[in-house]
């Protein structure tokens, strides 16, 4: 469903993303992990069209996301490291905005409206103005904006910080759950053992290579252990060369 061939992005002389193959199924779960710098939010921005490769290409199910912008949006719903907001639209507006820019029509909005709500717990305080939200309350209306036409695809970027804990169980359910009804998640997260709990496979990048994409038994195969956790192999991973290459 989603696809990195070959891909590479430079900011001036830096290269931040390096020769990138990754592929992530239909019913497929990913956690995309890397220290600050590695990669992860430029590939994310890469396959929702906020940035283009500078070689390589990105695919979103049959479409060129480069070329083809508008139809792979359609395809899928971005959940940014950073939740926006337009803080003077209530939360009913701004969910009407976005299934608007999607085409809805006036009743799928608002049965969209209605099924998000009650997804995220967002009725207490849906007609007030975003600008009053706490961080968790606007964490969960970015969620249901990018669920609200009920994508293929949910790409979602650091979604537990700042979360309380009962948010990152519903976080957490929803994510594992969009899978397991023949979705296809990408998650970007520092949070490893939420990473090793929900997910189907691991990506790591370091210093702008993927060096690993695998399942977590497969990780401690590569590592020649047969225990450990993830926070552990992957800080034993990542003190390794760079330099090791391992195709999505």
């Amino acid at each position: 469903m989603i696809s990195f061939e070959n891909v590479t992005r430079a900011y001036g002389s830096r290269i931040a993303v390096d020769r990138l193959n990754l592929s992530i199924a239909k019913g497929e779960l990913l956690a995309l992990l890397g220290h600050n710098g590695a990669g992860k939010t430029t590939s994310i921005k890469m396959l929702v069209g906020l940035l283009k490769p500078n070689s390589g290409s990105v695919h979103v199910g049959p479409f060129l996301v480069s070329e083809q912008h508008r139809e792979a949006s359609r395809l899928v719903g971005y959940v940014p490291d950073q939740p926006f907001l337009y803080e003077k639209l209530s939360g009913r507006e701004f969910l009407e905005f976005v299934a608007e820019l999607y085409g809805l029509t006036r009743a799928e909005i608002q049965e969209a409206i209605a099924r998000e709500a009650e997804r995220f717990q967002l009725t207490p305080f849906l007609d007030r103005l975003t600008e009053s939200y706490s961080h968790g309350m606007r964490q969960r209306t970015v969620f249901a904006a990018a669920l609200i036409h009920q994508p293929e695809v949910l790409v979602v970027d650091e979604p537990m910080v700042g979360l309380d804990p009962q948010s990152i169980r519903l976080v957490k359910d929803l994510l594992r759950e969009y899978a397991d009804n023949g979705k296809t998640v990408l998650m970007s997260t520092h949070t490893l053992a939420i990473a090793e709990e929900i997910s189907d496979r691991v990506a790591v990048l370091n210093e702008s290579k993927l060096i690993f994409c695998g399942t977590v038994a497969e990780l401690r195969t590569h590592m020649s252990t047969a225990h450990g956790t993830l926070e552990s192999l992957y800080l034993a991973l990542t003190q390794q060369s760079p330099s090791i290459d391992q195709p999505g």
